[in-house]
């Protein structure tokens, strides 16, 4: 059985390659998903999805913001018996404003919903930050899951921590999957598979990186920031670690704690991000230079064959912004399993859909937390 997946925020292909790298074989059948359509609004986004994913049937990516685009024009393109969409995140993300439904990416999420009401595919794959959570005091994911619900999904959200699933990468995503309910399917949340977290030493030297490899290009170091990191260790970042006064960062209020900050070579590396100014490169444990994009990219578990398309700092936006293929390869495998009924290690989801308190007379989100669950 195989599942052609439509993608609505597609991004360089993060999700694609999962999806297509998952398979599943039961009672002589072979259940696995296949690339249908995809769109996006970044056009070298868009070129290095179709270099990648898609090289035979390039019009099968279509470049447009969501708001002028025809469901239709992607039903000609082929149907689907999936959906998977990372709706943008920019408005939820603990290092941006947080400003949820009253931002202008916020609502965007709607758009998956109308296209789940249209195209009605079998399952969905819908992704996005943990900081969902907390936008709107809880009520964003709140609306976004009911609203996920009424279109007709047994849906079940679950906040990842990817390098329990063997993601050199501290990477928290919240990632929903719904089932369509006349299929009688039971999805469940896969259990972790790495004991241990890869480290990211492990990641970027093992194989080593060839010195001329596609994207791996070093970012110019101004002098004063190479005589910084001289007093930064390993796990240190520019607040942490004891500097001298010409050297200190003059920043009040929040010090974010990745500005300037060493990758820690023995542990996943701290969350990898699109965008940013002088100091959120992400900065080598050892060497005094931000890591090039080839080793961004391979703590998000790209395979050094995939291409990225575009000047240096939209492949860095690229890559920060993306869903690393090996985490999600396992949801969708489970998922697989779920249809071929087959069985694997599963845990309980940490949230659960909101219960009305009729004292506040309020919708309440669960989340789980020592055992427990409690409101948001």
């Amino acid at each position: 059985m195989e599942f052609r997946v439509g993608e609505l925020f597609c991004g360089p292909g993060g999700l694609a390659s999962a999806a297509k790298s998952a398979r599943v074989e039961a009672k002589g059948k072979i259940y696995s998903i296949s690339h249908a359509w995809a769109t996006d609004y970044d056009k070298d986004t868009c070129a290095t999805y179709r270099y990648n994913i898609c090289p035979d049937n390039p019009k099968s990516v279509v470049c447009c913001d969501i708001r002028k685009l025809s469901l239709k024009k992607l039903e000609k393109i082929s149907p689907i018996d999936a959906l998977a969409f990372g709706f943008p995140c920019n408005d939820y993300s603990v290092v941006g404003e947080q400003r949820g439904m009253d931002g202008v990416y916020g609502p965007l999420y709607s758009y998956g919903v109308k296209a789940l009401k249209y195209f009605q595919p079998k399952f969905f794959l819908a992704e996005n930050v943990g900081g969902l959570r907390n936008a709107n005091d809880g009520k964003s994911l709140d609306k976004i899951l009911c609203e996920l619900e009424q279109v007709g999904y047994v849906i079940t959200p679950h906040l990842y921590k990817f390098e329990q699933y063997g993601v050199p990468q501290a990477r928290h995503r919240i990632i929903i999957i719904g089932i369509r309910k006349d299929i009688k399917v039971n999805f469940y949340v896969p259990a972790p598979n790495r004991v241990i977290p890869a480290s990211c030493r492990e990641a970027i030297e093992n194989p080593p990186i060839p010195k001329h490899a596609l994207n791996n290009e070093l970012t110019k170091q101004s002098q004063q920031v190479i005589a910084r990191l001289q007093y930064i260790r390993p796990g240190e970042n520019a607040f942490t670690a004891t500097l001298p006064e010409k050297l200190r960062l003059n920043v009040r209020g929040a010090k974010i704690s990745q500005i300037y900050k060493r990758l820690d070579p023995d542990k996943p590396a701290y969350t990898v991000t699109g965008s940013g100014g002088g100091g959120t490169h992400v900065y080598h444990w050892k060497e005094d230079r931000a890591l090039t994009n080839r080793e961004r990219a391979r703590l998000q578990t790209f395979p050094d064959d995939f291409v990225f398309i575009g000047s240096k700092e939209s492949v860095r936006k690229q890559i920060g912004m993306a869903v690393p293929p090996l985490g999600t390869k396992s949801i969708f495998e489970a998922v697989l399993k779920s249809f071929a009924g087959v069985d694997y290690p599963k845990i309980e989801a940490n949230i659960k859909n909101s219960v009305y308190d009729n004292r506040t007379n309020t919708q309440q989100l669960l989340l789980l937390e020592n055992g427990k669950y409690v409101a948001c």
